[in-house]
């Protein structure tokens, strides 16, 4: 698997075959199989990967909470709601749910784990999200996280493999 620094740098040089392998995909897989298969190369691949080694998700993205979930982090932030979005929160764009106010995370530690522990949102609980059903219809935004996910990275370079789909580039 690649080193979470290499993985972006990867990902971009081959970003015009992973568009085409979206393609093929969308045209050839059938959906529960392909379910299938994310689910169990997300499986093997996390069973002996670190996530707090990388953290890329954390540095690269704002985390974004619901409302629902703002109480029970702020709660274990032994502060208020309203405290908590006032100090680490903005509202996004769709006026929806709220993001961080900054890149890296503010509730990442040095050591790669959450300030929040179990309370943070279930949008990075649940990141790279190649274990969620439906990833047919959300190729397009796996072509993200690929860049992002060393583990994701790897999951769409064996899927190729999976599919027989014949790569014109190389990283």
């Amino acid at each position: 698997m690649l080193k979470p620094s290499e993985v972006k740098k990867a990902a971009k040089a081959i970003e015009a075959d992973n568009i085409r392998f979206r393609s093929f995909l969308k045209n050839h897989a059938d959906e529960e199989e392909l379910d299938k298969q994310f689910l169990a190369l997300h499986n093997e691949l996390f069973a002996d990967y670190d996530c707090r080694k990388c953290r890329n998700c954390c540095k690269m993205y704002k985390g974004t909470f619901q409302e629902d979930e703002l109480e029970k982090a702020a709660g274990y932030m032994n502060i208020t709601t309203d405290q908590f979005k006032d100090f680490f929160l903005e509202l996004d764009e769709i006026g929806y749910s709220y993001k961080t106010r900054h890149r890296p995370c503010d509730f990442l530690d040095e050591d790669g784990d959450c300030k929040l522990g179990d309370m943070k949102p279930e949008s990075c609980k649940t990141y790279p999200y190649t274990n969620q059903p439906e990833r047919l219809w959300s190729l397009y935004s796996m072509l993200n996280v690929v860049e992002v996910c060393p583990a994701a990275f790897e999951i769409f370079e064996r899927l190729k493999k999976v599919y027989g789909f014949k790569s014109r580039q190389r990283y």
